[in-house]
């Protein structure tokens, strides 16, 4: 069976209803599991106003579709969905969603976390936080590297 895949990069909102609605729908799959990430009101002990996001269109789905793919090399996904928010984000605001529905639910708690951790070390994006000490670029953290490191 063919995993269906949704990878979208955008600055809108999502639907969390719709995409466990499209995840939940093969009744093949025994496990759903949704990771939301959202926009931190502190990071590195500063308060965060905003954070923007910046990338490269071509060059960031292009990797979304790699770190999905590397994941149903690896796992028997039924649906994955993963989109990624860019532009200004307010705090509180989500800021990725990561979907998977598997037949049993160690495989879709393990793809989920997967790509998750690839997201955090091998999609291009810079991101940028205005803090109440001014802006900064935010540096890939050795706890990510680890993380996907595992896999």
């Amino acid at each position: 069976m063919a995993t269906e895949i949704r990878v979208a990069v955008q600055t809108a909102e999502f639907d969390q209803s719709a995409v466990y609605q499209w995840l939940s729908e093969p009744k093949s799959s025994g496990a759903v599991v949704l990771f939301i990430g959202k926009v931190r009101e502190m990071n590195l002990g500063d308060s965060v106003e905003k954070l923007y996001l910046e990338h490269y269109p071509a060059m960031t789905e292009k990797a979304l579709n790699e770190i999905v793919a590397q994941a149903c090399q690896r796992w028997e996904m039924r649906r994955v969905q993963l989109i990624h928010r860019v532009g200004e984000l307010q705090t509180g605001d989500e800021i990725v969603l990561v979907g998977v529905s598997c037949k049993h639910r160690g495989d879709a708690y393990q793809a989920n976390e997967f790509i998750m951790d690839y997201l955090k070390t091998q999609a291009p994006f810079w991101k940028k936080e205005l803090t109440d000490n001014g802006e900064r670029w935010i540096e890939e953290r050795a706890s990510d590297k680890l993380a996907a490191e595992k896999w």
